[in-house]
């Protein structure tokens, strides 16, 4: 019998096929995904570990229409200061937390905590939404991760902006000490070097990375955070 995690994953992916959005009158299918959701956010015990509850809903209703080759969620929830372990790694196969560390936000976007974020080129910003873990590669950060941008005009300038996973010295204990905040990337979703392989071990060839923050524009824009 598969765990229990995975099940409840099959059955939100089950509830709407991909690119489909649930009509707004079937309140009933609405409760079910929502429940689950729920579910599913206490047994992996989230709310201990400081994630948004609202960040793990919308990331499951991406998931549900991106249908991932690997149950694995990279989720990124902006809504916390970069001094917090902000990423969480979600082996929803195995009901498992793997890695919860910290994780970089754009200079561009803030200070402690980001407050803005772009799609545009040298706009030294993060870009929000959900992308797909590619392949690795050796470049001047070590070994990074691709990623793609799904999100049309939010996110899909991934590649003209090099955006990527990787390991960088300035995230760590050490950069909060000094500087009371995490350093920053020009974009990049940069992790601690130390945990940079198994993260992208992890992640690369079809997992789902989803960037959360509770953005007007982005909510009303996005087709794949959509209720």
């Amino acid at each position: 019998m598969k765990p229990l995690a995975y099940f409840l994953l099959l059955t939100i992916l089950a509830c709407t096929s991909p690119g489909t959005h649930t009509p707004p009158a079937n309140l009933a299918h609405q409760a079910r995904v929502g429940t689950t959701a729920q579910t599913l956010y206490d047994s992996l015990g989230l709310d201990a570990l400081g994630l948004n509850r609202e960040a793990f809903a919308v990331a499951l209703r991406g998931i549900r229409r991106i249908s991932p080759k690997k149950p694995v969620l990279l989720l990124a929830d902006m809504t916390q200061p970069s001094t917090a372990k902000r990423l969480y790694v979600l082996d929803l196969k195995r009901k498992k937390v793997t890695y919860q560390t910290y994780v970089a936000h754009g200079r561009g976007s803030g200070g402690l905590r980001p407050m803005a974020f772009s799609n545009q080129l040298n706009s030294g910003q993060t870009s929000l939404g959900f992308y797909r873990a590619l392949g690795s590669y050796r470049g001047k950060h070590g070994l990074s991760l691709n990623l793609k941008g799904l999100e049309r005009g939010i996110n899909d300038h991934v590649f003209a902006r090099n955006i990527v996973l990787h390991g960088a010295d300035y995230v760590c204990e050490d950069t909060i000490r000094r500087f009371k905040m995490l350093g920053r990337s020009q974009g990049c979703p940069a992790v601690p070097n130390a945990l940079s392989l198994p993260l992208i071990q992890a992640a690369e060839g079809g997992a789902c990375l989803f960037i959360y923050y509770p953005d007007p524009t982005y909510l009303s824009t996005s087709a794949l955070a959509a209720p």
